[in-house]
């Protein structure tokens, strides 16, 4: 009986780190959130969420897979690093119009850093998750 408890908490255990690496990834922050590192967390999400948030202001570009170019491809893996908030983009065509404006560069590659800063916070949520790294 203790053994299949025991069983049962290794489970719960080992698939902890991949829900904070997933949750980390869509929504940024939450993988710190989850483990109760509030601050850390917190200012994980307020600038991530600010830093996507000025990059459409600037009229940054949103990529889409579908291209071939080798540049827009990587632009497009770091959009993608954004989880749910390039979702959001995609889905309200944010970030979908011609650049016109000189500050369109400046916000493409404000929301390409957040993406890729959200991949960075994911990955440290799930080193925390998994012990590899202490606070």
């Amino acid at each position: 009986m203790a053994t299949d408890v025991t069983a049962q908490t290794r489970t719960a255990q080992s698939s902890f780190p991949a829900m904070v690496l997933i949750a980390g990834w869509l929504v940024p922050g939450a993988g710190h959130l989850m483990q109760r590192k509030w601050i850390r967390g917190g200012l994980i999400m307020v600038s991530i969420l600010s830093m996507f948030t000025i990059g459409l202001a600037l009229k940054g570009k949103i990529y889409s897979p579908n291209t071939g170019d080798l540049l827009d491809i990587l632009n497009f893996a770091g959009d993608l690093g954004n989880g749910l908030l390039y979702l959001l983009a995609r889905a309200f065509d944010l970030g979908q119009a011609a650049v016109q404006v000189a500050t369109a560069d400046y916000g493409t590659k404000f929301i390409v850093v957040a993406g890729l800063l959200n991949i960075i916070s994911a990955v440290d949520a799930h080193s925390l998750a998994t012990g590899r790294k202490r606070s």
